[in-house]
């Protein structure tokens, strides 16, 4: 261990622990931006990055360059879907939560997973009856096992999923609820959940809220609180899926900017837009 640390210093590297979240929002600076096909989410492992749209999956290199897409995920489906939100990638898998959507009405919620190589559907996981109304976004426990998806429609919890055996264990209940929920990351008992708040026909920034939860069947509230604003974004439009590349601790926010959003759905464009711009954008962890 010594000699493996003495060789980082001697080639200038620092150790840093992979996908961990920074005390504060305020210990991210902007790096880049990239465009992206995707409108939806977004998901980092070593090597790549991962994005939804509502219905495909894109794979890009971290300079921005396609690999592959799947612009056909759910031919394979017993039950009709039609609509991804955030997404994650775990183990050589992406993990997506799917839904049937149409403004606002929903039904069919499951998870569904692809392979991260090809981004080919492997299987879903389908709990049935369950108390989530919408499904925004899907976040990892890696250590236990354990799927976290937030709800763009009410947003007053978060659910939880037990991947092992299959089953739906509960939900939290955020207090207070961020409004618009769009994206979530976990990470070592705290998630980042990002909220499409601001108004962008008055240039209000969006936000990305924070929380403590576990595990526990005895956890059945959470305390939440601002992580951060996003005033960086080009123009005020829809945050969407969030994420920590685990190579260097960047943080990685999709934004949507050019449509008028209404219950969902695009609905035209703003002023000097024929077409709505995708971007992630890239924030280095500075402390």
């Amino acid at each position: 261990m010594k000699k493996l640390l003495l060789a980082a210093l001697l080639l200038g590297f620092t150790t840093i622990n992979a996908q961990e979240i920074a005390k504060s929002g305020k210990d991210y600076k902007l790096k880049n931006v990239i465009t992206v096909d995707g409108r939806q989410g977004i998901a980092a492992d070593k090597d790549f990055y991962y994005v939804s749209s509502s219905t495909a999956l894109f794979k890009y290199d971290k300079t921005g360059k396609l690999i592959t897409k799947n612009e056909k995920p759910f031919i394979y489906f017993k039950k009709e879907v039609n609509h991804f939100g955030d997404i994650d990638v775990y183990n050589g898998e992406v993990y997506t939560g799917v839904e049937f959507f149409e403004s606002g009405n929903v039904r069919n919620i499951q998870i569904a997973v692809y392979d991260a190589k090809t981004l080919d559907y492997k299987y879903s996981i389908d709990f049935g009856q369950i108390e989530q109304p919408e499904v925004c976004g899907i976040a990892i426990d890696k250590q236990n096992d354990i799927a976290w998806m937030a709800d763009w429609t009410q947003g007053n919890y978060i659910y939880k999923y037990d991947l092992k055996n299959k089953k739906y264990i509960g939900k939290i209940h955020l207090q207070p609820s961020p409004q618009w929920q769009q994206g979530i990351f976990y990470n070592n008992g705290k998630v980042l959940i990002t909220a499409d708040d601001g108004d962008a026909d008055l240039n209000e920034p969006d936000n990305i809220y924070i929380a403590d939860v576990n595990t526990s069947d005895d956890q059945t509230r959470t305390n939440v609180s601002l992580f951060r604003s996003i005033p960086e974004f080009k123009k005020e439009g829809e945050i969407e899926g969030i994420t920590i590349d685990p190579t260097n601790n960047d943080l990685l926010i999709l934004n949507n900017r050019g449509s008028i959003i209404k219950m969902g759905m695009p609905s035209g464009f703003y002023p000097g837009y024929d077409k709505e711009i995708h971007e992630v954008y890239i924030f280095e962890r500075i402390k």
